[in-house]
């Protein structure tokens, strides 16, 4: 199975970029893996909620032109379902036995997530109610990716 983390925004911190990279490559054992970064639309600081939504939507288009038909979305938001780390290992391997070509887990910007991507998305996930920043998202998203792995092959992970 193919894994493709979609971030509107993107990881601009030198120590998110080493801890997501650090998953990434572990995750290399278990599947093949890419982080596309940076479809985040410039903002006005100023910009009313007309053009903020304007904005989400431009992001969301750029989205998903990178999603097939055929290819799983799942979209990280603060109104999905919260689950813990087995329940997130279970729909993992659900996934990986699919048919899908690919699956797109999505992390929107600063501003959200576009409606047009909720719509089309497969499962929309939260991960808690608290507000996270992006590139802290990815990271928590990359490592939950490799505790699935190690908890669908039975081998050992700290708690």
């Amino acid at each position: 199975m193919r894994y493709r983390i979609i971030s509107v925004g993107r990881i601009r911190e030198k120590y998110f970029n080493e801890g997501i990279a650090e998953y990434l490559k572990r995750l290399t054992r278990y599947c093949k893996i890419e982080l596309v970064d940076g479809l985040e639309e410039k903002t006005n600081p100023r910009a009313g909620e007309s053009e903020l939504e304007q904005v989400i939507d431009r992001e969301g288009e750029r989205i998903l032109a990178l999603i097939n038909p055929d290819e799983l979305l799942i979209a990280f938001d603060s109104q999905g379902q919260m689950m813990n780390s087995e329940e997130f290992a279970r729909f993992i391997n659900d996934w990986n036995n699919s048919g899908r070509p690919r699956v797109n887990m999505i992390i929107g910007g600063s501003h959200g997530l576009s409606s047009l991507v909720k719509q089309r998305s497969d499962l929309i996930i939260s991960m808690g109610k608290m507000t996270l920043p992006h590139q802290m998202a990815v990271f928590v998203l990359t490592e939950q990716i490799y505790r699935a792995f190690k908890i669908i092959k039975g081998e050992p992970y700290h708690k």
